[in-house]
């Protein structure tokens, strides 16, 4: 699992969240793909393998989940190590319904991939007591409801997919007290809003992804001088804060915060980011001249673009 923060820190995309996203997903299958079981699969893990099915109307797509063979070796979408299911897959548009129950029956579950598939309805809150679980990912379905405060309860988890989905509520209070790993946070295209709790600024995230939600207030907490942040995407919500007086990680490597309303200047300390890849201010509040030097004259007007009184190149000069 640490490969996983390996790949976030050598990444450097234009499309940041997609490819981490790839990245990590490839990851995940070649890691457990490489670690072929040789014990039987536990009587206790074939049955809520089993219960899953049930739920799901013993879909074709799991006609290979049948009672008289080994989950470990023979089943689609399952890996297991010593004997227990600790790789579940089920991604594919013709999954329906709500997320099966029986899945927190699966305890030594370690990734858990239920995208790209149609689950509707809540995020079950009891999905916490997979204490061993790590790679939490049920982007690209129609979930729906609030973000369950206790994923904070769950210690090893390093990250958390919900992306590209219809949840609303906020970010929950209680992420702002992480029992275990501070994760990367996939929320972008959701309907989620409000604040951002203020908690959470103590924490260095890796990676944030909150673009395309409904998000007011001070979205500053995610920055910091002595942070490690690699990437930062804000766009498309109605964030308010001085730009100018934020301090920024010298790591970052993506940074969008594009169509909110951010005013105050662009700071003179942006082009001391020599690691910066991609940058976008654009459709915000933001007045002054752009500072000249580092990689902030690199990038295309687009990126300025739609501002209050933004000036000097790329864009006219003041």
């Amino acid at each position: 699992i640490s490969q996983v923060v390996s790949l976030l820190k050598v990444t450097t995309p234009k499309s940041s969240e997609m490819k981490i996203l790839v990245h990590l997903s490839i990851f995940f299958s070649i890691l457990f793909i490489s670690l072929p079981s040789s014990h039987s699969c536990t009587a206790n893990d074939k049955n809520a393998l089993l219960e899953i099915k049930k739920s799901l109307n013993n879909h074709p797509l799991l006609s290979s989940w049948k009672p008289q063979t080994d989950c470990c070796t023979v089943w689609s979408g399952v890996q297991c190590t010593d004997g227990r299911v600790t790789y579940l897959t089920l991604s594919s548009s013709n999954f329906s319904g709500n997320i099966p129950s029986a899945v927190t029956k699966l305890k030594s579950l370690d990734t858990l991939f239920f995208k790209y598939s149609n689950f509707s309805g809540p995020i079950p809150d009891n999905i916490s007591d997979l204490k061993n679980l790590t790679y939490l990912g049920l982007s690209f379905n129609q979930l729906t409801g609030p973000i369950p405060g206790s994923l904070s309860q769950m210690p090893m988890l390093q990250a958390i997919e919900l992306n590209d989905n219809k949840l609303t509520g906020s970010i929950p209070d209680s992420f702002g007290s992480f029992v275990g790993n501070i994760p990367v946070l996939f929320l972008s295209n959701n309907r989620l809003s409000g604040k951002i709790p203020e908690s959470l600024s103590k924490y260095d995230f890796n990676a944030v992804f909150l673009s395309g939600n409904r998000f007011t207030g001070d979205g500053s907490m995610f920055f910091g001088r002595n942070k490690t942040t690699i990437q930062l995407d804000l766009s498309r919500n109605m964030f308010q804060f001085d730009l100018s007086k934020v301090k920024f990680a010298r790591s970052i490597l993506t940074l969008d915060l594009s169509q909110n309303r951010i005013f105050g200047k662009i700071p003179r300390v942006l082009t001391t980011l020599r690691r910066l890849e991609f940058f976008n201010v654009s459709y915000n509040r933001l007045c002054g001249k752009i500072p000249s030097g580092g990689r902030l004259q690199t990038f295309e007007p687009s990126a300025y673009s739609h501002n209050l009184c933004l000036c000097g190149t790329p864009l006219k000069a003041c």
